[in-house]
C-alpha cells in the first residue's frame, strides 16, 4: 500500500494467497518497493478506487503486482485497529485462496522488488499486521478443509491415499490418524479407486485413485455433508 498524501483514511484490500507445491504448503509474499517499510515482505494488497468493488480490487491488486489473475479469492474478515497502518487510518478487507502452485506463474511486477513463494513453516517478519492477516486466513483455511473438498483440487488427478492424507496433514498442520482418515474418506464415496498402482517405489506399490465430481454434486443434491 502507498499513498501520495501524509496522512490517509482509506480502504484497502490484502490477498492471501496459499499455494500447495510438492508436499508443502507455502504463501505468496511480496516485498515492498515503497515507503513505509519498503524492502519488507508483505502479503499482496493495495488500496480501493473510489468506484471500485471490494472484489474487483482484490483481483486488480494482485494482477498488477504478481501478474496472478484467474483466481477465485474468498473475503474472510476485515482489519480496522486504528495504527495498524503508520501513515493514518487504513481499513484493510482480506481475501484468500488455495491454489496448485504449478498451475500459475508469478511474476513481480514493477512496482514491487520480488514476488516469492515462502513456505508456511519457515516466514520471514512481515510488515504492519500481515502476521495476524495471515494467521486469520490460514484458520479459515484449516476449517474449511474439513467440510469441503478442496484438498482434491490440488492433487494430481490420480493419487494414493497416502498423498491424500499428506495433503491434508500439512494443511492442518497435524498428523491424522491413518486408520481413521482413510475409512472416513472411503465411507464418503468420493473417490474411485483405478486399476493403476505406483511403479519404481521402494515399498510395496500404492493403489492409484481419483476424485469423482458428478459423485460428489449429485451427494450434494441430495444433502450431503463432506466432514473430516
Amino acid at each position: 500500500m502507498s499513498s501520495s498524501g501524509s496522512y490517509i483514511n482509506s480502504l484497502s484490500v490484502d490477498c492471501v494467497i496459499f499455494g500447495f507445491d510438492a508436499g508443502d504448503l507455502k504463501i505468496l509474499l511480496i516485498k515492498r518497493k515503497e515507503e513505509p517499510s519498503a524492502g519488507m515482505w508483505a502479503l499482496p494488497g493495495g488500496f480501493v478506487d473510489p468506484l471500485e468493488s471490494l472484489d474487483h480490487a482484490a483481483m486488480r491488486v494482485l494482477e498488477e503486482l504478481t501478474t496472478l489473475q484467474n483466481i477465485y479469492m474468498e473475503q474472510v474478515h476485515t482489519f480496522g485497529e486504528v495504527h495498524r497502518y503508520p501513515l493514518g487510518r487504513v481499513i484493510s478487507v482480506s481475501y484468500y485462496a488455495l491454489v496448485k502452485i504449478s498451475d500459475y506463474e508469478v511474476k513481480a511486477t514493477s512496482k514491487i522488488e520480488e514476488a516469492v513463494w515462502h513456505p508456511i513453516s519457515d516466514l520471514p517478519a512481515l510488515v504492519f499486521d500481515h502476521r495476524i492477516i495471515l494467521e486469520k486466513s490460514l484458520n479459515h483455511l484449516k476449517e474449511k478443509v474439513k467440510f469441503h473438498p478442496v484438498g482434491f483440487e490440488l492433487l494430481p488427478e490420480k493419487f494414493t491415499l497416502t498423498e491424500l492424507q499428506n495433503l491434508y496433514e500439512v494443511i492442518l498442520g497435524k498428523e491424522l490418524d491413518k486408520r481413521n482418515f482413510r475409512k472416513k474418506i472411503l465411507g464418503m464415496d468420493l473417490i474411485i479407486k483405478t486399476s493403476e498402482s505406483q511403479k519404481g517405489v521402494a515399498h510395496r506399490a500404492a493403489r492409484f485413485f481419483r476424485f469423482d465430481p458428478e459423485r460428489y454434486k449429485l451427494l450434494i443434491e441430495q444433502g450431503f455433508n463432506f466432514k473430516l
